[in-house]
């Protein structure tokens, strides 16, 4: 029965991570550009940072979700920014571009930051909860090690198989392109202004 817990924690985190997200594409982007081995730094990262935020979710609960309801200039600025980045993206050109590239950021920093930084992602977990505990389940900070030790097991094993299979679809992509560089930005930006856009109708639309 308490294997039930690392089940339910895979589940969940399958589900909240299959909808794309900044992510998600930077998984695909570097799986693209680079390699699927730089690709599962971000991965790895991700689901530490995945891991964080719903602990930090089951600690704080409802705390955190008046904090969202009442500050939703956080939402704006992340969905301005998803805006900006999208466009720049979208219309950036990759003429001139050389083999002498600046050093990157580590990746694994970029799948931290990118899993940390996710309001939405913190939501759902506040949501998730919710649901969990409304089925004669019972999941909260007070509960044995074990039960939480193999809940957020769960929650780190599902995030790392979405971004993984994520990593693995976009190589059967790079086989069908040959001027891969200008689709990835292309689509990439198209994918952030989306979910940006999305973000601006939610907070002023519903």
């Amino acid at each position: 029965m308490i294997l039930l817990y690392l089940i339910i924690g895979i589940l969940t985190a399958i589900i909240g991570a299959l909808p794309l997200g900044a992510t998600n594409i930077a998984v695909i982007n570097t799986t693209l550009k680079q390699n699927a081995q730089q690709a599962f730094k971000i991965t790895l990262a991700a689901g530490f940072a995945e891991v964080l935020l719903s602990y930090y979710a089951l600690h704080c609960n409802m705390t955190v979700r008046n904090f969202f309801d009442t500050n939703q200039w956080l939402q704006i600025l992340i969905a301005f920014l998803l805006l900006a980045i999208g466009g720049i993206l979208f219309f950036k050109s990759n003429k001139g571009a050389t083999k002498n590239k600046k050093p990157k950021a580590s990746k694994y920093l970029t799948g931290f930051l990118l899993g940390l930084l996710n309001p939405p992602v913190l939501v759902y977990w506040l949501v998730i909860y919710g649901v969990i505990n409304s089925y004669a389940l019972s999941l909260s900070i007070d509960s044995s090690l074990l039960v939480l030790f193999l809940f957020f097991l769960g929650v780190y094993i599902g995030k790392l198989l979405t971004l993984y299979l994520y990593s693995k679809f976009s190589l059967v992509i790079k086989q069908k392109f040959e001027n891969i560089n200008t689709v990835i930005n292309k689509v990439t930006g198209s994918l952030l202004f989306f979910i940006g856009l999305v973000n601006v109708f939610k907070l002023y639309f519903v």
